[in-house]
């Protein structure tokens, strides 16, 4: 069979990069072309185009980039009638893909996505194009079925969170060989996820970077995005106690002993390690400004979501400050802090449910081209 994937961020890279694993167990003789990053064009396949071309965050980027965005539509729509794929798997990055699922539904081509677009918290309005265009939806987070099926009448699949399996497939480094590749200390670490994208490193990074001379008996370690190149983050590495690691977010989680995260992928990844978090955001003004008029949620993390409640602090817009943060951190060094965190995070692998999202996903697409 031949598949053609489309994932247009990292963490759509790493979850591609395992579905096209598992994909290639249940269909040895898959063809498959992608649009994606290092991770899937590690697995095997052909790389049309690189996320980082692709990655573009908040409204007014969006506009400003409007020309690529179309020019990259135009150019993913010739490549898949030139291929002329069995099944077209989307990953979630909605702006893109559901113009490309309206055109190939015209086409009758199977258009299977994985990892819904996040319809309940703002654009409700697109579960007609949803319903209109994807044939097959696997949804990794438990509250999606119900959103899909109760409210909107659309059969979902619920496959389970890929970050569980993806976490428990990565390859384990002690503590000394991790500190010593990476010319770190013996002071406990706190770790720095400052985003992916150039736009949002920018404002991020250096807020964090704000309360480190408040924290001398902790090193701050910046996990430096796959996207980006070393040099971007030079400018923000003038504090002799703050060190840099690209590429190698996992490992820096599994031996830290908090974090400071960007709201996102990465929030939920610190949880399932394990390591008390302060969630952070700040975007644009105008950005800012037209999401709060569009999105109700009460809560921006993806923890905090899934367990509907509170359960790490989230610092955002004029909240996210150095004295805010400073206060934050502080407590979730406390050690009964941390223990009723560490409890939650317990719930909240449960409420995930186990390990194999990529199998169960490939498996399903596989066995309905069968059909």
């Amino acid at each position: 069979m031949k598949y053609y994937i489309i994932a247009g961020e990292a963490s759509g890279d790493l979850h591609g990069s395992n579905l096209m694993k598992a994909l290639y167990e249940k269909d040895p003789s898959a063809e498959i072309r992608f649009w994606g990053g290092d991770l899937m064009q590690n697995v095997g396949g052909t790389l049309v185009k690189h996320y980082r071309e692709l990655a573009f965050m908040g409204f007014i980027e969006v506009i400003m980039n409007l020309k690529t965005i179309l020019n990259n539509i135009k150019i993913c729509k010739k490549d898949i009638e030139t291929f002329q794929p069995d099944a077209i798997i989307f990953i979630d990055y909605p702006g893109f893909n559901m113009r490309i699922a309206t055109w190939a539904k015209e086409r009758n081509i199977p258009t299977h996505y994985y990892i819904s677009p996040q319809i309940w918290a703002w654009k409700e309005n697109r579960i007609k194009a949803i319903k209109r265009d994807v044939d097959y939806m696997y949804v990794i987070l438990p509250f999606e079925k119900d959103f899909y099926e109760k409210k909107h009448s659309f059969p979902v699949h619920f496959v389970g969170h890929p970050l569980i399996d993806a976490i428990a497939n990565r390859t384990e480094v002690s503590d000394e060989i991790f500190r010593k590749e990476n010319q770190l200390s013996d002071k406990p670490i706190i770790a720095l996820l400052p985003g992916s994208r150039k736009q949002e490193i920018s404002k991020m990074l250096s807020i964090m970077l704000s309360v480190v001379k408040y924290f001398p008996d902790y090193q701050f370690v910046i996990a430096g995005a796959p996207s980006q190149e070393y040099e971007f983050y030079q400018t923000f590495l003038t504090n002799e106690n703050v060190k840099f690691i690209s590429n190698k977010t996992y490992d820096l989680l599994s031996h830290s002993h908090a974090a400071l995260v960007t709201s996102g992928t990465a929030t939920l990844e610190t949880a399932l390690f394990n390591v008390p978090e302060v969630v952070c955001y700040k975007g644009s003004y105008i950005s800012y400004q037209i999401a709060k008029r569009i999105i109700t949620l009460k809560y921006i993390s993806l923890v905090n979501l899934i367990m509907d409640k509170e359960v790490v602090k989230e610092l955002i817009q004029e909240e996210l400050n150095t004295k805010n943060l400073k206060i934050e951190l502080e407590k979730i060094l406390n050690s009964e802090s941390r223990t009723v965190l560490l409890e939650n995070y317990a719930q909240l692998k449960q409420n995930l449910g186990g390990e194999g999202a990529s199998k169960k996903t490939a498996e399903l697409i596989v066995n309905s081209l069968k059909k």
